[in-house]
Parts: structure tokens; C-alpha cells; sequence
């Protein structure tokens, strides 16, 4: 009986050693004795040696054969030949697979416990195809990254992610050689993929930086674009925030950077794609885990991240051509998105009325990424965002020689900023609520994101937006939030039960309060719990103003906090980091959600504060 080719594996030229462990400081593997698998894989791009987190999933690394044991085969393998061999250098693990005539070689598994970890490859997937193309990167979020080579033209890898399956998985194969590439040899090269930030190197506060900027790319191999996870939704409204952090990063691999899958991503958009927060999205059967946007709009924060999202992709590659032969659909991005100001007072306005007791259900969702509260109609970030893209969109088009284009969107970006702090300033507050409800009520529960936007995009002058800042420093001290390793509260007041989505889910598990003044849901997910997600603007304000003193007692800890991996993963409860109540207790569900490191940009815009 003819032995299956791809089961005959040497390991460091020892069939004995294959149980034991191949380590150095920047990796720890060990092979399956039954099958061509990897049943450990940790990486550490730091080189420190923290390695003892080993979230392969051995059950599924590979087709066991029942009875066949390796160590009955000779170490030579398959006809005095290798099949397939590992070797080794301090950052570097060599798989090397060799064809025998009349021979079938099965491929080397790596599959992941994506609860033990949210593994990602990143690089070119072609549309519809669950195959990666080579150089990549397989990346291992807060762990480490591999540069992914192959000496075979055109070999792609197989991908694929589950996460509404018994176990979650990430799963990638490398193909065996074939008679037409007889000998096939992939390089997974140990790197440390963030900006650069001279005179820090070795900076041990920005080890978190280090190690976590790459998370807030994930490639979901079954829709082919940049999504929450490698498992999750692309999500419309967050694209712009990978252009921005793709753009400072150093290329991944020879003649692959990270703005191409910005621009991979992008070009699935404009072909017709969907994501969440768009009309329309995952609302027929489709074979990816998807969560439905069955709202009958569009959120108002959707159009105006993919407008950014080009706006950034263009400026940094500077690539003409592929402006000018998108730039009518992008233009009409940008229009469809400035088309919203139904009264004409300058503002946007989402269909949805925002008004106190008007909540969205699971089938009318809220106007932007906080998708469990109640924005609508007139929505301060919203409009923060709108602004931006709008500006943003108005240099690019300067760039291509379209000027009259760019006068239109700087008017419309200057009627939105004249009516913004008149709209939305809260005098009983002196902040800026959230959003201004059809009935004319302003929807104000300290939002610590709608006001750090405000600032961000410079839709507040300097004296009012030290006063904004002062009293959202004093609010989080009167409310005792003081541990941000946890992040940040998207709120520091209670949401009203009349402006949280409705949910059948406990208080305790998503936020939905049964008490009227929204107490008893109060710091459980997207009301008031903390998290990485949109901190970034509040530290982002408080870097343009600044207020070092302020800046340092806030993002220190996070920083320490992005250091220990407290924003992704799970805890005791079975409920993930991403989203933490005050006391560090997890609420959340994605296990890893992408947007928790667009915080790590504050570190590239500045570079000298951070982490000190």
C-alpha cells in the first residue's frame, strides 16, 4: 500500500524530534508525528522571547491517517527522497517540499484557534478566490509577523476563516510540490512590521506600539477585502482608518506594501461590494459570516470614510493613474455624501429621526459606527467625519486639475463648519452632544469621541476647545473613570433606555438598560463601556492642543495596556476585551475588533510624547 507522500516529514533531519519544539527568541514550532502540520506556532517579532502562547489548533492542522505513525517511515521519506523538510536560522523557517513522480502531495496545514488568536495572512487576494498570493504576510496580532516567500512563480496559498462554526479558525496550507514545480520552498522570514520612530528603537513603552500597529489590518479571505477580523464583516464605515495607519508603514514584503490592500479593498467598493453600514449589505445568502445591515439607508458615516480612505490612498502613492480612472465614481461618492443636507443648513441628515424613544431596531440601525445608540438625524461625528473627507477629497481634486470640483466641496465643507458648534454646542453642558433629534433636541451624553473628532478635524476653535477638553478631563474625574489601560468610555454618562438600540440580551452582555435613566446597562459595551475603539481622537485632541500633562495620564496606560494584549482576546467570561466594564470585567464578542488600535496612530502623529 502506497504511503500518502505529504505524511513523510523530517524535521531538522530527526523523525524523533518531531514532538519536540524548534525554538529561537523570535519563534517556537513544532510538527504533528502523523501528518504535515505544524502543532505549535508562536512568534514573537520582538525577539524577547515570549513564545509560551501557542494558539494553533491541533485538532484541524491536518488529515491524520488512522494507524500510520511517522516514525515507521524511513527519514528519508517517500523513494530515498524528502517530501517535506523544515530548516532553520534565527529568524527564519524554511518549508521545503519535493515532488515524487506518480505522487500526490498533500499540503503543510497551519490552522488557528481564532479564540486563542485572530491570525490574519495580508496581501493580494484575487476577487472570489480564497487564495493568497505570494510574498504575504501571516500575522499573529500582538505575537508577530512572518514574511511570506515562495521560489515557485504564481503558487498561492490557501486561506480561510470561520467564526460561526464549532471552533473558530483561521486556516492556511501551503501546497506541495507538483510536477510543474518540482521543488517548492516557502520562506516565513520573522519581521517587525510598524513605522519607524527614530532615536526610540528600543524604547520599551512603544513595545505595544511595536507589536500591535499591524492588528488593524485584517484580511477576510471569503470577501477578499480588509474587515473587523479574518472572520468578521468589512465594515464601510472604517476604512478610512486603515488608509490611515497603512500609510506610515514600511512595505510588508518586496513589491507588497500596506496601502495595496487599502487599494484591494477600495477596488472591491467601487466594483460593487458592500460593507457593513451600507443598504443592502449581506441581506441575501452569502457563504461568509456576516452580521445583515437591513436598514433601508445607507449610514451617514459610510460614504465619507471611503472618500477619505482614496483621498489618503492617492496623496501617499501619489498613484495618477488609478485616481483618474476611478476618480468618477469617487466624485460621486463624495456628492452622494454631501447630498444629505436635506434642509440646507449645511449639516448632514440621516433619514432616521434620532428622536427620545425612536430607537433602532435590529432592522433601522443609527447612523454611524456606534451602531447600538440611538444617532440620527443631525449626528455630530458624523458630520466631523463628512467635514474632513469633504476637505481631504477637495486636495485631491486640486491635484488631478479638477478645480471646480474642489471650489464646491471647499463651500460645502465651509457651510458645514459654520453650522457644526452652533448645532451641536450643549450650553447646560458645554460640550458638544452627540446628535440633534428631529423634534430639535440635542441627545448629549458626554461623548468623549464626538468632541475629540470635533477637535481632531478642526471644527472647533482653540479657546472653545480647551474649554470642551477641561470640562471632559473634570467629567471623567466626577465620574471616577480612572484606569485607561482599559481604554476609553465612549460616554461617561448612562444612555437613556429611549436612545439604546433594543436587544433581548441581559444588561450585563451588551448595554441595553432596562431602567429608564439607562443606569443599569451603564458601562457594558457601547454604553459607557471602555475600550481602544475612537480613543484615538481624544488623544489626538489632546496632542493638537498641547496638553502634555493630560496626554500623558491618559495614553501611558493605554499604551501599557496595548503592551499586555488587553484589547483583544477573552476573558474568564467567555466574553472578549475589545469592550471592558470600569472594573476590567469583558463584554465584548468579536475577540479582536480592528478598530480598538486606530489609537496606535497618535503614536506616529506624536512620536515625541508617547509612551514617556
Amino acid at each position: 500500500m502506497k504511503t500518502p507522500l505529504s505524511l513523510v516529514l523530517l524535521l531538522i533531519a530527526c523523525t524523533q524530534a518531531a514532538a519536540a519544539p524548534a525554538e529561537s527568541a523570535y519563534y517556537a514550532v513544532a510538527l504533528a508525528p502523523d501528518r504535515a502540520a505544524f502543532t505549535r506556532f508562536s512568534l514573537d517579532s520582538l525577539g524577547q522571547g515570549k513564545l509560551g502562547h501557542n494558539p494553533v489548533l491541533t485538532e484541524a492542522a491536518g488529515t491524520a491517517v488512522p494507524g500510520l505513525e511517522l516514525k515507521e517511515q524511513s527519514t528519508y521519506g517517500l523513494q530515498g527522497r524528502l517530501v517535506w523538510r523544515l530548516t532553520r536560522a534565527e529568524k527564519m523557517l524554511i518549508l521545503r517540499s519535493e515532488h515524487v513522480a506518480g505522487e500526490t502531495g498533500l499540503p503543510f496545514a497551519l490552522t488557528f484557534d481564532q479564540r486563542a488568536n485572530h491570525a490574519t495572512l495580508l496581501g493580494r487576494m484575487p476577487p472570489g478566490e480564497r487564495q493568497m498570493e505570494m510574498p504575504c504576510v501571516l500575522h499573529l496580532p500582538d505575537m508577530g509577523s512572518a514574511r511570506i516567500t515562495c521560489n515557485a512563480p504564481g503558487v498561492k496559498l490557501d486561506y480561510e476563516a470561520r467564526r460561526r462554526v464549532k471552533q473558530p479558525f483561521v486556516a492556511v496550507s501551503f501546497p506541495a510540490a507538483t510536477a510543474a514545480h518540482p521543488v517548492v520552498e516557502y520562506r516565513l522570514e520573522v519581521v517587525a512590521l510598524h513605522p519607524l520612530l527614530p532615536g526610540r528603537e528600543h524604547d520599551a513603552s512603544l513595545d505595544g506600539f511595536r507589536r500591535g500597529y499591524l492588528n488593524i489590518l485584517q484580511v477576510n479571505p471569503r470577501v477578499q477585502m480588509l474587515a473587523n477580523n479574518a472572520a468578521s464583516d468589512p465594515v464601510t464605515f472604517t476604512v478610512f482608518k486603515y488608509a490611515e495607519m497603512a500609510r506610515h508603514l514600511p512595505p510588508l514584503a518586496e513589491g507588497l506594501t500596506a496601502l495595496d490592500l487599502v487599494q484591494m479593498t477600495l477596488e472591491r467598493y467601487l466594483g460593487g461590494a458592500l460593507g457593513y453600514g451600507q443598504k443592502g449589505y449581506a441581506c441575501t445568502p452569502v457563504d461568509a459570516d456576516l452580521i445583515p445591515w437591513p436598514t433601508p439607508w445607507t449610514s451617514l458615516d459610510s460614504l465619507p470614510s471611503l472618500v477619505l480612505a482614496a483621498s489618503v490612498f492617492i496623496a501617499a502613492t501619489d498613484n495618477q493613474r488609478w485616481a483618474m480612472n476611478h476618480f468618477t465614481r469617487l466624485h460621486a461618492w463624495a456628492r452622494e455624501m454631501l447630498s444629505a443636507d436635506s434642509d440646507g443648513n449645511g449639516l448632514m441628515e440621516y433619514p432616521a429621526t434620532g428622536n427620545y424613544g425612536d430607537r433602532p431596531l435590529r432592522t433601522k440601525r443609527p447612523s454611524n459606527w456606534w451602531d447600538t445608540i440611538n444617532f440620527g438625524h443631525e449626528d455630530a461625528y458624523a458630520n466631523a467625519l463628512i467635514y474632513h473627507a469633504a476637505s481631504r477629497w477637495a486636495e485631491i481634486c486640486v491635484r488631478l486639475g479638477h478645480h471646480a470640483e474642489a471650489a464646491w466641496l471647499r463651500e460645502r465643507a465651509g457651510r458645514l463648519r459654520a453650522a457644526y458648534v452652533p448645532t451641536f454646542l450643549n450650553p447646560q453642558t458645554g460640550i458638544l452632544a452627540g446628535w440633534k433629534s428631529i423634534d430639535g433636541q440635542l441627545h448629549d451624553y458626554w461623548f468623549t469621541f464626538v468632541n475629540g473628532a470635533a477637535i481632531t478635524y478642526g471644527l472647533v476653535d482653540a479657546p472653545l476647545a480647551h474649554a470642551i477638553m477641561n470640562r471632559i478631563i473634570a467629567k471623567m474625574q466626577a465620574v471616577g473613570y480612572t484606569d485607561f489601560s482599559l481604554g476609553l468610555p465612549g460616554n461617561l454618562v448612562p444612555i437613556r433606555r429611549g436612545d439604546y438600540v433594543h436587544s433581548k440580551n441581559p444588561p450585563t452582555k451588551f448595554g441595553e438598560p432596562q431602567l429608564e435613566d439607562g443606569s443599569d446597562g451603564f458601562q457594558f459595551y457601547e454604553n459607557g463601556g471602555a475600550t481602544g475603539c475612537y480613543a484615538y481622537f481624544t488623544i489626538r485632541a489632546l496632542q493638537r492642543l498641547g496638553r502634555r500633562d493630560d496626554l500623558a495620564r491618559i495614553f501611558q496606560p493605554m499604551l501599557r495596556g496595548y503592551a499586555e494584549g488587553q484589547f483583544q482576546g477573552f476573558g474568564e467570561n467567555g466574553m472578549s476585551r475589545d469592550w471592558r466594564d470600569w472594573r476590567g470585567g469583558c463584554h465584548g464578542y468579536e475577540g479582536l475588533l480592528v478598530d480598538n488600535y486606530f489609537t496606535l496612530l497618535a503614536v506616529v502623529k506624536d512620536p515625541e510624547q508617547a509612551g514617556r
